[in-house]
């Protein structure tokens, strides 16, 4: 059905924040998103986002690149099909590369993972947040870059020279490109994926 590579591309964390993130731009975005203040995963948040990343040395940016067959495309034409294949996608993806980044975290204390994405652990519209209680899976959610303020499409032409691709009138786009994030204080030659 699909076929994914991957791209890892290492960058300093100060040169990520200066060329790839605008915080004032993207807190807009997510604030017409119905997850905004909805979702442990997405702003507004309980801490200093600054703060966080001062933390760090290191963005590993990771791309997952997930080609979809062409008669794949052709047979999931509409919005219905186009959506619903398009979410078993993201789940499918999301699955592998959420666990390895929380690997990586366990392997390297001290650092922190960003998925590809908003969380997916709870039902769309469940999330405890919205009833004022804590998170009910604080050891598994993680933010996205997008939630701190990255431009994740630039991250993904720019960096890692894929240009994002979206489902267009109810068509599955070529490709989609995931873009994760794993910052870390430690010294790392290589990450595998």
């Amino acid at each position: 059905m699909y076929r994914t590579s991957h791209i890892i591309k290492k960058i300093n964390l100060n040169d990520y924040i200066l060329n790839y993130r605008d915080p004032d731009k993207f807190i807009v975005y997510c604030k017409q998103c119905n997850r905004y203040n909805a979702c442990w995963a997405c702003p507004p948040f309980d801490f200093d986002t600054d703060m966080e990343l001062s933390c760090y040395k290191t963005a590993w940016i990771i791309g997952t690149k997930v080609d979809i067959e062409n008669k794949i495309i052709e047979n999931n034409k509409g919005w219905e099909l186009c959506t619903s294949l398009t979410y078993r996608i993201i789940e499918e993806i999301r699955l592998v590369s959420d666990k390895k980044l929380l690997d990586l975290e366990n392997k390297y204390p001290g650092s922190r993972a960003f998925f590809a994405g908003t969380c997916h652990l709870c039902p769309f519209g469940k999330c405890s947040r919205i009833k004022g209680r804590p998170c009910v899976f604080p050891d598994r959610i993680r933010p996205s870059l997008e939630s701190f303020g990255f431009d994740v499409s630039q991250t993904s032409l720019k960096l890692l020279n894929i240009e994002m691709k979206w489902s267009h009138n109810g068509i599955l786009p070529p490709y989609f490109v995931f873009v994760s994030g794993f910052f870390t204080g430690a010294k790392i030659n290589e990450i595998k994926w």
